[in-house]
């Protein structure tokens, strides 16, 4: 690691003859977000992407949801995405500094509603426990969801609050990061990395996305999801704030508006390796929206589109040396959590990066816990990516 600062090999001479400090592969917001800290600690920095934010940040709806997104069993990366999550605002507002951008970072926090009983009884499931484990979710009656937000159909059972669940527009934030990354230094070489022995750098950081498999030979599998974009009427601000989770008749969707009228409609979760879309997924996906906020039905379908999240075996991300590659360092399998988890893996991998000291948090994340001899799996000396996977990075959250 590069203990303190850049290479004795470097130093402050950026000439274009000499190898980077770091190489990063993938230029999604989180291979571009650790570049940004690396530069920013005086590291030379080359970010390798043959289509840079083209991704599936591109694909993501930016939700911040360390709250609705606490899953039985996942207690170690609830712990993470709430600390990520707290570092948002901070990050946000440097980040705003750093790139001259609108991030679209909106702070109205999230409602969790069910449509029917079963839809109520099923979400206060897992509500019960979120709260269990100290997290912010505060119960609801129909009349308190619609006072918050009129434009929920009479028919909503119930819900609760989220207050610190946020969001943030991806296809905003991946240019910020790019410009902010660029204007500290960082060279981005449109490219895409077939093999690590390619990457000359003291440290390569593989933020690939579903990439990354055949780079390392790690265990992230594609998981397709598919999300509409919608656009209210004439130009105008959708009919409701806050980001609503919600469950309608068994099928679980996301409302994600944005202050220029789109509503980003999502998503669904399949084992599958397409990126087409469906009539099927279109026409569950508008249901379940316009039953829990009915004035969709006059929205715009503006867009839809399907893409890739890298999932792993234990739904968490991938982050830190390579076993017996301590020069090689994974940030991937993000899986729903690519957005949200940003700020701190950035952090974490720049600062083990520049200290040679693991963090406390990264210690239930690194790729050794797959068991020995996964990454030597066919693919990690010399696996071939193509250039339309080397960015799939993020999830559409």
């Amino acid at each position: 690691m590069l203990r303190g600062g850049p290479s004795s090999t470097g130093g402050d001479n950026k000439g274009p003859f000499l190898a980077p400090d770091v190489a990063v592969v993938g230029a999604g917001p989180v291979g571009l977000a650790i570049a940004w800290r690396c530069a920013a600690r005086g590291l030379r920095v080359v970010v390798h992407d043959p289509a840079p934010g083209s991704g599936a940040a591109y694909v993501a709806a930016g939700m911040l949801a360390p709250v609705a997104e606490a899953y039985f069993g996942e207690h170690e990366l609830t712990a993470l995405l709430t600390a990520s999550a707290a570092r948002w605002p901070a990050f946000a507002a440097e980040l705003a500094d750093a790139s001259g951008a609108d991030l679209g970072y909106r702070a109205d926090g999230t409602l969790l509603v069910g449509l029917t009983a079963d839809d109520l009884a099923e979400a206060r499931r897992l509500w019960a426990y979120q709260q269990g484990l100290g997290l912010p979710v505060a119960a609801l009656r129909p009349s308190e969801l619609r006072e918050r937000e009129p434009a929920l159909a009479p028919r909503v059972r119930g819900g609760a609050l989220a207050a610190t669940d946020h969001q943030v527009d991806p296809r905003r934030l991946v240019p910020a990061l790019r410009t902010a990354a660029e204007r500290a230094g960082v060279t981005l070489v449109a490219g895409a990395v077939r093999s690590l022995s390619d990457v000359a750098a003291d440290v390569t950081v593989v933020a690939a996305g579903c990439g990354a498999a055949a780079l390392t030979g790690l265990p992230v599998r594609p998981v397709k999801g598919q999300v509409l974009r919608l656009r209210a009427p004439g130009g105008a601000a959708p009919g409701f704030r806050h980001v609503i989770r919600g469950y309608a008749d068994g099928e679980h969707v996301y409302l994600v508006p944005r202050a220029d009228g789109e509503v980003v409609v999502g998503a669904t979760v399949e084992e599958r390796t397409d990126t087409t879309v469906s009539a099927g997924a279109v026409l569950r996906l508008l249901r379940a929206a316009v039953d829990l906020v009915p004035e969709l039905s006059e929205y715009d379908l503006v867009e839809t589109l399907a893409g890739l999240r890298p999932g792993t075996p234990d739904n968490a991300p991938i982050l830190g040396p390579l076993p017996g590659r301590p020069d090689v360092l994974a940030a991937a399998g993000h899986h729903r959590h690519g957005i949200v988890l940003t700020p701190i893996t950035a952090d974490l991998i720049t600062d083990l990066i520049v200290t040679g000291e693991p963090g406390p948090l990264l210690a239930p994340f690194t790729p050794d816990r797959f068991g020995p001899g996964t990454p030597g799996a066919p693919g990690a000396a010399g696996g071939r990516v193509s250039g339309g996977t080397t960015t799939k990075e993020e999830r559409w959250n």
